[in-house]
């Protein structure tokens, strides 16, 4: 962890996260009071003052919000060098000034869905999935600057969720999902049979696009070795 940075009575904290182009921001104040949120693009990112002006920096390639932290995610050509004095002064600024994260209550509830609310309507094994993910596995993978999202459990048995903030792209987290994830929930679940992430449409167009990019470039994914490692993988061990 790098030493806060103090401005206006505020620290900022970082830490680094398994995958290297995302870093988790932490004021030191609440951010979001309820569930989480994640800008993958302009669009998406005008629901919140501060999500535009940080995916305004060149080279950021996404926000995400978590209880108490930001975690900023960029592309790999950028320094974080180059772009960590900006994103510290965008969030000392908005920070210190108290205001609202989002610009309307319309555009907070639709920005991080409560996907492991137990509903009347779920099956006693959906239900028990939706708790090992809130009680288990969200709290160790917001460890590492991210979310997991639960999306459905399908008639063969198969988990499906969404790898959000820094644990989205970030090779870590498939062995995290397959070693960790999917190996608790089939301990504790002799109904779930595997563990998957499903991708949406527009990610899966944008890592597209950024692998084509790579190989343009003739870059090869680097080593995992030397990586800080993932409190999710050694939190899910059964």
């Amino acid at each position: 962890m790098e030493r806060p940075l103090h401005q206006r009575s505020m620290f900022i904290q970082t830490e680094t996260t398994p995958n290297d182009d995302s870093l988790k921001f932490i004021p030191g104040v609440a951010v979001m009071e309820e569930g989480t949120a994640e800008f993958m693009d302009t669009k998406s990112a005008l629901k919140s003052p501060l999500a535009i002006r940080l995916m305004g920096i060149e080279g950021v390639t996404s926000v995400f919000y978590g209880p108490d932290f930001v975690t900023v995610s960029k592309d790999s050509e950028t320094s974080w060098s180059v772009v960590k004095p900006e994103i510290y002064s965008i969030l000392m600024e908005f920070f210190s000034s108290e205001q609202p994260l989002f610009r309307s209550q319309e555009d907070r509830d639709s920005a991080g869905p409560q996907d492991t609310r137990i509903l009347d309507t779920d099956s006693e094994t959906v239900a028990m999935i939706k708790e090992l993910l809130e009680t288990r596995v969200r709290p160790a993978i917001m460890e590492d600057g991210g979310d997991i999202e639960y999306r459905t459990f399908t008639d063969d048995g198969i988990v499906q969720v969404k790898l959000k903030g820094s644990c989205r792209g970030c090779s870590s987290s498939t062995v995290t999902l397959k070693t960790g994830i999917e190996r608790m929930m089939m301990h504790y679940i002799p109904e779930v049979k595997g563990v998957e992430e499903v991708v949406d449409q527009e990610q899966a167009i944008a890592l597209e696009e950024f692998e084509k990019l790579e190989k343009r470039l003739g870059h090869e994914p680097e080593p995992s070795n030397g990586k800080k490692d993932s409190p999710m993988a050694q939190y899910m061990s059964v």
